[in-house]
This record gives structure tokens, sequence and C-alpha cells, in this order.
């Protein structure tokens, strides 16, 4: 399996731990009839916490498709190698570290990390355009 595949099967993974993580403390504030019910009601305003993880999860879930489409795209291209395999570990592991960054709330450092993630998925998206 290409790297940066295997780097998207655990974007996916990652995925899914920023839902439960959002989940599980939006249900802890709300709880669990909340939580298994049809959540019609008007609701207090989610914690600070709450708000981080909701916001963490919505930025991942706003760049997963880019880089989807960067990774992907140098698979069938024919252009992955090396430089696409680094820096989609990278962007990974920004993406990883970013979570409990921004969960604690963290500032700047958090944004410090989110552009070595970008930067990451750029290099990616000039090796498709142009590699």
């Amino acid at each position: 399996m290409r790297p940066e595949i295997l780097v998207l099967a655990l974007a996916a993974v990652l995925l899914l731990l920023h839902i439960q993580v959002a989940i599980r403390v939006k249900t802890k504030q709300y709880g669990t009839d909340w939580n298994m019910g049809p959540r019609d009601a008007e609701m207090p305003e989610p914690g600070p916490v709450v708000g981080r993880l909701e916001r963490a999860r919505d930025n991942f879930l706003e760049t997963l498709p880019i880089a989807i489409i960067a990774l992907f795209g140098v698979v069938i291209t024919g252009k992955a190698g090396t430089t696409t395999a680094i820096a989609g570990w990278i962007w990974l592991g920004a993406r990883a570290v970013y979570l409990p960054l921004y969960w604690t709330g963290v500032p700047k450092v958090r944004t410090l990390v989110w552009g070595i993630g970008l930067a990451a998925i750029l290099t990616v998206l000039g090796v498709l355009f142009f590699g």
C-alpha cells in the first residue's frame, strides 16, 4: 500500500476520533437523553471545551477533502514518491497534534501546528500540479 493511502486511512481514524471526542464531551454537558433523543429542543450554549472540540472537528473536516484530493491525486497520477509520503505523514502528524492543542486551549502553538500541516499538504499539491 502506498504511504499516501495509509495516511488517508489513518486520517479516517483521526476523523472518527474527532467525532467521538466531541460528542462524548457534549453528551457529558447535555446528558444521555439529549444524545439519544431527536435533539430538537433549544439547548444552552456549549461549554468552552465542547466549543473547542467542535471547532477542531470542523477545521479537520474543512481540510480533509484537500488532503484526500492531493494525496489520492499523486497516487493515481503516478507522481507519488518520497516527498509526497513524507509530506503526507507530516500533515497527518500535525493534524493529530492539533486536536489536543485545540482541546486544551493552547494558543499560538496550535496555529503554528496548523500552518505546518497546511505547508505539508501544499507540498503534495505542488507535486500534483508541477511534479
